[in-house]
């Protein structure tokens, strides 16, 4: 049995061991767990916090997430990561982006809304390959004929972007842009 961690340091060495051999954000509630509940909340963030900051000059980087803490490679470092495991991302269809991008945005919303805004019917196909992704799913009902589904996005759609919650999105004048979306049309 280990002997429970007592300096600040310490702390930090087993927090930091922690996140190192995860793959999936570690919530608050869960690093309190690693110490048994024996340090609270607000001494965790201080931690994590100088742990941050101690890895600011390294090839990773600590972020908090939606759903919680976890070690991620720098960007500028992921060529080369890639040269190892050739990866081809996804390739998802216009449909599929703009679907997404208007749930995002404009969450929670339901099929016909996303059809009045891209001014075409939305196939059960392009819902389905979000929802297979894990960044959309129905969150409620709206309280209308027929009790449509409320779509909005996931945590795991925050996680995987790299973001604590929808408010870190790019404005959305950058993604209609992008996908030449005419804005609320």
């Amino acid at each position: 049995m280990p002997t429970a961690p007592e300096s600040p340091g310490d702390l930090k060495r087993v927090l930091e061991a922690v996140l190192l051999s995860t793959r999936e954000p570690l919530s608050l509630l869960e690093l309190r767990k690693v110490f048994e509940d024996r340090i609270g909340v607000d001494v965790l963030r201080v931690l994590l916090d100088e742990l941050r900051s101690e890895w600011s000059e390294r090839p990773a980087e600590l972020l908090q997430l939606a759903s919680g803490w976890r070690f991620r490679t720098r960007a500028e470092y992921m060529p080369y990561l890639e040269r190892l495991n050739p990866e081809k991302p996804p390739r998802y269809s216009r449909a599929v982006l703009e679907t997404l991008a208007i749930i995002a945005y404009r969450q929670p919303v339901t099929r016909g809304d996303i059809e009045d805004i891209r001014g075409v019917t939305v196939s059960t196909q392009v819902i389905r390959v979000l929802e297979e992704r894990g960044w959309v799913d129905v969150v409620g009902h709206r309280d209308t004929p027929g009790r449509p589904g409320l779509l909005a996005t996931t945590r795991k759609f925050l996680d995987d972007l790299g973001l604590r919650s929808v408010a870190e999105l790019p404005p959305l004048e950058q993604i209609n842009s992008t996908l030449d979306l005419a804005d609320g049309h």
